[in-house]
């Protein structure tokens, strides 16, 4: 036997939000069928049935009813204390993915992009006689230049071969 689904309010403010997300051609994929998700429970369809029309599963309709319905009050809180565009970012937060768990990434987006940098240069720029980089010769560059610390010869390949 299914529990009950999540009730799902919403002012005109947020609806509006919502539709405008909804039918904007600029947001991503997951917010569009997300606010569908939300829309949809608004106006009584069940999970199963939005399930059916997003593309995803009743499990998954009902996570996104529970975080519309846990945050509620927030929003009608951001809605009654600041300014418009203040709602849309909330609602945006409130339905992109959570941060996923797992130890963050060793190096910066900048560091990355300097090693690829590296990795693109002719050898001879760094005063080697050679033609092509191995991994093990843009590691040591990497950590003359001070790029970083310190980066195996594996990463480096890694690196190399996801560019």
């Amino acid at each position: 036997m299914a529990g009950s689904a999540a009730k799902v309010r919403m002012s005109e403010r947020q609806e509006k939000v919502l539709r405008k997300l909804n039918t904007a051609t600029t947001v991503a994929k997951r917010l569009v069928q997300r606010s569908t998700i939300i829309l949809l429970a608004f106006a009584g369809v069940a999970n199963q049935d939005i399930a059916t029309q997003v593309g995803l599963d009743r499990h998954q309709v009902g996570i996104w009813r529970r975080r519309w319905q846990d945050s509620f009050a927030n929003l009608i809180r951001i809605e009654c204390s600041e300014d418009p565009p203040a709602l849309r970012r909330a609602i945006e937060t409130l339905l992109s993915d959570e941060p996923r768990p797992g130890s963050p990434g060793t190096f910066t987006a900048e560091q990355l992009t300097m090693l690829i940098a590296l990795a693109c240069e002719p050898p001879s720029k760094s005063g080697l006689p050679i033609t092509h980089w191995t991994g093990k010769e843009l590691a040591l560059e990497a950590i003359k230049r001070g790029i970083v610390d310190s980066i195996s010869v594996a990463q480096v390949n890694r690196l190399s071969s996801d560019n």
